[in-house]
């Protein structure tokens, strides 16, 4: 484990034996082609398949950890990305999918803002010059778009896509907003842009190029667990639940 690193890959995994080793491929290529010291850390959410000993076969990405929830249980992406990065070291800190629906590379990107200023960069598929290559099925995108505009009313008005899977957040804005997520599954997108956006941290959206992997874990009964989800934040934001102390200690 490094004592500190430039860059902290996230990488939360449920039952991805199957499409990890070629995300971290890719992860670990494009790493050791950069100048800067990396870690990658994938986060084993309870998996039942072999995410675990797929991680653990991998020699080929620098500084690869492998973490795990003490229990071994399930708890969701959010929990899991909270873990990952409670754990990272790295002066900037990015989550992405296990998947590689949303490429390594296009951090590239992402870096003119962080120089900027920005404390939170974010991937988006809805912006000017996003690309969607692979689409969801029509049903998914329909979902996907009504609820974006409830997200937007009632959340976080102004952020055009809240849930693409490619976010980096800077140390001290990923040590403050993690300690305060409250939401383990799928909303927890929107509530870590609700809560950096209380606390004053800037953020901006990039657009990058997506593609959708055949294999999702994202069932339909999720659309409306996040819109409920999205009520709950909505609370917290006006009762100023986020800017009381740490939910979770760092």
């Amino acid at each position: 484990m490094p004592k500190s690193a430039h860059l902290s890959v996230i990488l939360p995994a449920y039952n991805e034996e199957s499409r990890l080793p070629g995300t971290l491929r890719h992860v670990g290529a494009y790493l050791a082609g950069q100048p800067y010291e990396s870690e990658v850390i994938v986060v084993d959410d309870g998996s039942t398949d072999g995410t675990a000993q797929v991680v653990r076969a991998c020699h080929t990405v620098k500084s690869l950890r492998l973490i795990q929830h003490p229990d071994r249980a399930n708890h969701g992406k959010g929990a899991a990305v909270r873990l990952g990065m409670r754990e990272a070291c790295g002066t900037y800190r990015i989550f992405m999918d296990a998947d590689n629906s949303t490429t390594l590379d296009q951090i590239a990107n992402l870096w003119p803002w962080l120089d900027q200023g920005f404390d939170v960069v974010i991937g988006s598929r809805k912006t000017r010059g996003a690309r969607i290559e692979v689409h969801q099925a029509w049903y998914k995108e329909f979902a996907g778009s009504c609820g974006n505009l409830f997200i937007r009313l009632l959340a976080v008005p102004g952020i055009a896509d809240t849930q693409a899977g490619f976010k980096i957040f800077t140390r001290r804005a990923a040590e403050d907003v993690f300690s305060r997520q409250t939401i383990d599954r799928w909303g927890y997108d929107i509530e870590l842009l609700a809560i950096a956006r209380q606390l004053g941290y800037r953020i901006h959206e990039v657009p990058i190029v997506w593609v959708n992997a055949p294999g999702s874990k994202v069932r339909f009964g999720a659309y409306l667990e996040v819109l409920s989800e999205v009520w709950r934040i909505r609370r917290n934001v006006k009762s100023g639940r986020y800017l009381q102390n740490q939910n979770r200690p760092t």
